[in-house]
């Protein structure tokens, strides 16, 4: 069997970050591509995700570029989970290598 693709379409309405990487994305839609292989399975139809790619359209001199970037799924719901949020609850994720900053130190 062969793999499979299926695309999903995300809006976000405001810019937003996915913890693992460290740009802004602005606020609009992207396509979301995950691809699956099957399992090798005689007793029922399996699949195993293999890769999610989020699908960055951009503009640049007039020309459309297309960027393909790697995701982690669980960044991706935690992403669309904060845009849901009313805008004063959003914030930006702490990131796992940022330094620790001790607010009563001067």
């Amino acid at each position: 069997m062969t793999n499979r693709i299926s695309k999903q379409l995300v809006t976000f309405r405001s810019p937003f970050y996915l913890d693992s990487l460290e740009d802004e994305w602005p606020a609009g839609n992207y396509t979301i591509e995950t691809e699956e292989e099957p399992l090798d399975s005689p007793s029922f139809l399996a699949f195993r995700r293999v890769c999610t790619t989020m699908i960055v359209h951009t503009k640049h001199r007039g020309r459309t570029q297309t960027t393909f970037v790697v995701i982690d799924p669980a960044d991706l719901a935690a992403a669309q989970a904060r845009d849901q949020q009313p805008l004063n609850r959003r914030h930006k994720p702490a990131r796992a290598n940022a330094p620790v900053i001790n607010p009563y130190f001067r």
